[in-house]
């Protein structure tokens, strides 16, 4: 293929554009839903840890996508994402980690997505079509 499928720095805006946009709407979600928080501070105390962890998701949700959409520090931005994941994975979908839809699906394939592309970014960097290029 041509030198315009062979484009590594938009591959990764592209990337960085799907996953940030994605995972902001649920932190949008949060933002304008208050109220989630508290299913996530119930179950911060259920593995003692302190409520006040549950405002992390901001940073998961709002502020990394933000970092990564712009490409602003995104290999943080994609750790930060990555690290989100990891704990709605242990607080909200423990006992869905082996489990399959009735179509043969993971049952966490947006939490996957969202955790491996987290992963991705970390690796990637943003490119050169970002505000501040690594």
């Amino acid at each position: 293929m041509g030198k315009l499928f062979r484009n590594d720095n938009l591959g990764k805006l592209i990337l960085r554009v799907t996953v940030g946009v994605l995972i902001l709407f649920h932190g949008v979600h949060k933002i304008l839903n208050p109220g989630s928080l508290d299913f996530i501070s119930k179950q911060l105390s259920g593995i003692n840890l302190p409520h006040a962890l549950a405002y992390g998701v901001y940073v998961g949700e709002v502020i990394a996508p933000l970092m990564i959409i712009f490409g602003i520090f995104s290999r943080l931005g994609g750790l930060l994402i990555f690290g989100n994941m990891v704990f709605a994975l242990v607080l909200a979908h423990r006992s869905e980690l082996f489990t399959l839809t009735g179509t043969g699906g993971w049952a966490l394939e947006l939490q996957g997505f969202y955790l491996f592309s987290g992963l991705a970014v970390l690796f990637l960097g943003s490119g050169r079509i970002a505000i501040k290029p690594d």
